[in-house]
């Protein structure tokens, strides 16, 4: 039986959410009141049958490490395979490698050593609820040497300017890769290839002084290997601004996109993290707010979404808001359109506003 390893690759990811993303890799940013980025890749992994999970870390990636753990939570703290997280390492004195090609490089063992025949590739700016299990026979099916997961927006959003469009024949073989800003379907950034071709396009990239495995071992070989696109058409979004950031949150406020996202029948795994039932008192207003557990609220709650820990003050007025875990917003306090980073206080009677366009945001561990 042909089976899968899996490999996300932060190494190519930039600090694209700003703020979020001083202290922390964009791929542990929190997301949806409970959870972080990188879990809906590591779900649609585990729900897939794969249980060999490569991570390149590139920088800032404590946050990353004290969230994922062994991996138990997504049940990969196996005896025999299980969760790598795979940080830099640059100690080999021959290496000439560049880009996230080093990456592959340094862990050339990790791959020869892996007992999967096929290895699917992925970042974590995609947001779904999906297993690959069908996008995997279809790739088996064609006899492609690399298949795209691609995915089509009727209505295009400012984060699908940077994203890689794809054209294809009628027969799904891909034709072209470009940044056209027509509506083409689009690039979600996971791939599909065997663990042999793979481990040759790397050599040869290296060998050419390349920087990035997709750019310089797929885009630029087009002609000469034999590329499928498979179309995705289940509920996804593009986060890799603070405005795709904010707006894609919020969409999960309404019934209909929650709902597409978590209760498709495939289960979104992250870290257990128990706390006590949140406390509504006497003077607290919620409405249409996504409220995780472990909170307290006195005030106002409006249109937002409050992770583990907020304390909510008498008083105080919470709209169109994201606040993170750990957060304590004080007496008479006005927020609306802002994004708090975790452990960040918002003293008495200060009144922060930004757009829905261009959320305010203030970073962790700051008092305002």
């Amino acid at each position: 039986m042909k089976t899968m390893m899996g490999l996300i690759n932060l190494g190519q990811e930039h600090d694209y959410l700003n703020e979020l993303t001083y202290f922390r890799t964009g791929a542990s940013v929190p997301f949806a009141g409970r959870y972080r980025l990188i879990d809906f890749t590591l779900s649609n992994m585990t729900r897939s049958n794969i249980y060999e999970v490569a991570i390149f870390a590139g920088n800032k990636y404590r946050s990353l490490m004290d969230h994922l753990g062994t991996g138990a939570d997504w049940d990969l703290d196996k005896r025999h395979g299980g969760l790598f997280i795979l940080p830099p390492d640059w100690n080999d004195p021959t290496d000439i490698s560049k880009g996230d090609l080093r990456y592959f490089h340094n862990n050339f063992d990790y791959f020869e050593r892996g007992k999967s025949e096929y290895v699917l590739i992925s970042g974590s700016q995609f947001i779904t609820s999906t297993v690959y299990d069908d996008m995997f026979q279809f790739h088996l099916d064609r006899d492609a040497d690399v298949t795209l997961l691609t995915t089509s927006y009727p209505d295009p959003l400012p984060e699908h300017r940077s994203c890689i469009k794809v054209k294809m024949d009628e027969k799904s073989w891909v034709t072209c890769l470009c940044n056209e800003q027509e509506n083409q379907p689009v690039f979600s950034g996971v791939y599909l290839l065997s663990k042999q071709l793979l481990l040759e396009l790397v050599k040869e990239c290296i060998a050419h002084h390349k920087e990035n495995l997709f750019k310089d071992g797929i885009m630029a070989n087009l002609e000469r290997l034999k590329i499928q696109a498979y179309q995705y058409d289940g509920y996804s979004s593009v986060v890799n601004s603070i405005e795709s950031y904010y707006r894609h949150n919020m969409a999960l406020l309404e019934a209909s996109s929650y709902q597409e996202l978590f209760f498709s029948g495939n289960n979104v795994l992250t870290k257990v993290n128990n706390q006590p039932p949140t406390n509504y008192h006497d003077t607290a207003k919620v409405s249409k707010s996504l409220i995780a557990t472990g909170c307290e609220i006195d005030g106002e709650v409006t249109n937002s979404i409050l992770f583990h820990n907020v304390k909510v003050a008498q008083g105080a007025t919470v709209k169109n808001s994201i606040i993170m875990q750990h957060c304590q917003i004080e007496e008479g306090v006005h927020l609306e359109n802002v994004i708090l980073d975790k452990n960040v206080t918002v003293t008495k009677n200060q009144a922060l506003k930004g757009t829905k366009e261009q959320p305010f945001v203030v970073a962790k561990r700051r008092t305002i």
